[in-house]
């Protein structure tokens, strides 16, 4: 039944957006992207909070959001951990515990409207001024991020290039939005107006078109040394996606797995890790 229901919800909100779009392609693609940009999932939960807890930093500010940072304190170089979509900051225990062996200074911040931090939307335009407010409070030397936290650190080195970070890893990362809101118009199964509504609206807001969000178009990153860390058989964020930011990234290591998937928790991916920023 519960399956059934799933199946059911998103094509319901798409009958719903085509519908509005009849009388408002503008009110339509407003709804339409404020439910792609709430997530269902991410706050912390109960076994998550012991863990949280012990190293609960302080609260920063940012575009009206009280942002939940952490802090596991080592005399090394800091580094900045950035999650993904429904995820927080206990996604990065295991890697975590790698890099406190070696002593490094690790901060990492739930995102908005995810983990104990506030807020009711995230999208990756929102991260970036957020992710601003941490490198500037902190100052670290490597940024780590999954997923659309990979996206993310690479579009903010584009809006706030940062002399100061020398070291960038991506895991399982998206590349072009125009991929992500294709999938999202299938899932719903709205029509092309409501999606040129999307791009219009997201211009309007956000400066650009969705086709002209692109990672490997990015320059902000070029000049840090990366690793992009990808599984072939990812089935959330295709393997495809990571190739052409390799491709443009001169200075960047491509490290693939097989049969990992998408969360890459693993012991061999997080020593990969370490070994290249000790590198």
């Amino acid at each position: 039944m519960q399956k059934a229901l799933n199946k059911f919800i998103p094509l319901a909100y798409g009958a719903y957006f085509n519908s509005l779009s009849l009388f408002s392609q503008q009110e339509a693609a407003k709804k339409a992207f404020q439910l792609f940009c709430t997530p269902r999932k991410g706050k912390v939960l109960s076994a998550q909070s012991a863990y949280l807890d012990d190293a609960r930093h302080q609260r920063l500010q940012a575009m009206n959001i009280e942002l939940q940072t952490y802090q596991w304190k080592g005399d090394k170089d800091t580094v900045l951990l950035l999650h993904g979509w429904e995820s927080n900051s206990f996604r990065w225990r295991k890697l975590i515990a790698f890099l406190k062996d070696e002593n490094y200074n690790i901060i990492a911040f739930d995102a908005p409207a995810h983990g104990n931090s506030t807020g009711s939307i995230f999208n990756v335009a929102l991260y970036t001024e957020c992710t601003k407010v941490i490198v500037d409070a902190y100052k670290p030397k490597i940024i780590i991020g999954h997923s659309v936290g990979g996206m993310n650190t690479l579009y903010h080195q584009e809006k706030y290039p940062d002399s100061e970070i020398e070291k960038i890893v991506t895991i399982g990362s998206p590349s072009k939005l125009q991929d992500v809101m294709q999938q999202y118009q299938q899932l719903l199964k709205f029509n092309d107006v409501v999606f040129n509504g999307l791009d219009d609206y997201i211009l309007k807001n956000y400066g650009f078109r969705i086709h002209e969000f692109n990672s490997s178009d990015f320059k902000g990153h070029l000049d840090k040394k990366g690793l992009i860390i990808h599984d072939r058989r990812d089935t959330i964020i295709p393997f495809s996606a990571s190739e052409p930011v390799h491709a443009s990234w001169k200075n960047s290591e491509f490290y693939t797995t097989e049969g990992y998937g998408h969360s890459m928790h693993h012991d061999e991916v997080n020593l990969r890790i370490l070994d290249f920023i000790k590198s």
